[in-house]
């Protein structure tokens, strides 16, 4: 199982058409990809006891995304606006005041030394908005320290909300030490790091504990540097784009799920990671991507299922 925590929240798309509300946010649509991959999942979240959260319960409930951790809060749903351009480009203007997914307290987290975890993933505004954040970053320091699953970020950082690029710098270079796992799109780090090389970057997790660091670029597809500190490239995967709303999300479900399925996730993080083989490497870069791409067809955060993933892997005889 692996258990994603983090923010589950609405977007109202906003089209030349109108606006529509649709269940999102980082961590749950990295949620719905891996159980529409097949990978059991647990969902660590605080969800609104409004419609809005009650859209959501629904949401995940039918992709299979269990919920037995979530947390049924009294605050109101976080609200993303996201408007897309002539491209299918989303922007994000965000309503998150007093919601119910900032406000987690020690209490709400669950002990996962026991249970049938073997990876706890999250990021995005998670880990960067208090009070929730130094909560959830304690909960990533724990299970580093305990050795017993593997822990992924994914930065997926919101310039619009969180500003201050000093502090975000030390959040992070804080956090990463933390994970196994850490993934970034280039332009989280061109935001993050304005004078420096993404190689830099990567360079630098690695010589601070990250095993894997993955920095994904867009139609320029996708640099992994893996345990050996061998450099692997894969290029995007070709498709027409609806929306990009979720790529970068079921590109991380994707990562997870093709990891998941190599038994490199669990314990001994470190050594079960080591273990990939430069193939292997190639062969998850390309479940992810195409995962992406698939989801980039589609209109808002809409990822493949197992069987269409696998309709696009396996060769034509």
């Amino acid at each position: 199982m692996i258990v994603v925590a983090g923010e589950a929240l609405i977007d109202l798309v906003v089209t030349a058409e109108g606006q529509r509300a649709v269940p999102g946010g980082s961590p749950a649509n990295v949620a719905v990809t891996l159980a529409r991959l097949d990978q059991p999942v647990r969902l660590l979240a605080r969800l609104g006891s409004d419609e809005y959260g009650r859209q959501l319960v629904e949401h995940l409930s039918a992709n299979r995304v269990d919920l037995g951790w979530a947390v049924h809060a009294e605050e109101p749903t976080s609200v993303a606006v996201a408007t897309l351009d002539a491209t299918g480009q989303a922007s994000y203007e965000f309503r998150l005041a007093g919601a119910a997914d900032w406000q987690w307290t020690p209490q709400e987290l669950p002990e996962l030394a026991g249970s049938p975890a073997i990876a706890l993933h999250t990021g995005s505004l998670a880990l960067a908005l208090a009070p929730g954040g130094e909560v959830l970053e304690g909960l990533l320091a724990r299970e580093h320290q305990r050795d017993g699953l593997t822990v992924s970020i994914d930065l997926n950082l919101r310039p619009s909300i969180v500003t201050d690029r000093a502090a975000e710098q030390q959040r992070v270079r804080r956090q990463v030490r933390l994970a196994h796992l850490v993934k970034a799109s280039d332009e989280d780090l061109a935001w993050l790091y304005p004078d420096r090389s993404v190689a830099d970057v990567m360079t630098e997790w690695r010589t601070a504990g990250v095993s894997c660091a993955v920095v994904t670029r867009g139609g320029e597809g996708v640099w992994l540097l893996a345990p050996d500190g061998a450099l692997h490239e894969a290029p995007a995967v070709p498709t027409t784009v609806v929306d990009t709303v979720g790529a970068g999300d079921s590109f991380t479900g994707g990562l997870l799920a093709a990891l998941a399925d190599l038994d490199a996730l669990g314990d001994r993080p470190a050594e079960r990671l080591a273990a990939v083989t430069p193939q292997q490497w190639g062969e998850v870069l390309r479940q992810a991507a195409t995962v992406a791409a698939l989801t980039c067809a589609r209109r808002g955060a809409n990822p493949p299922t197992r069987a269409e993933l696998e309709a696009l892997l396996t060769p034509t005889p």
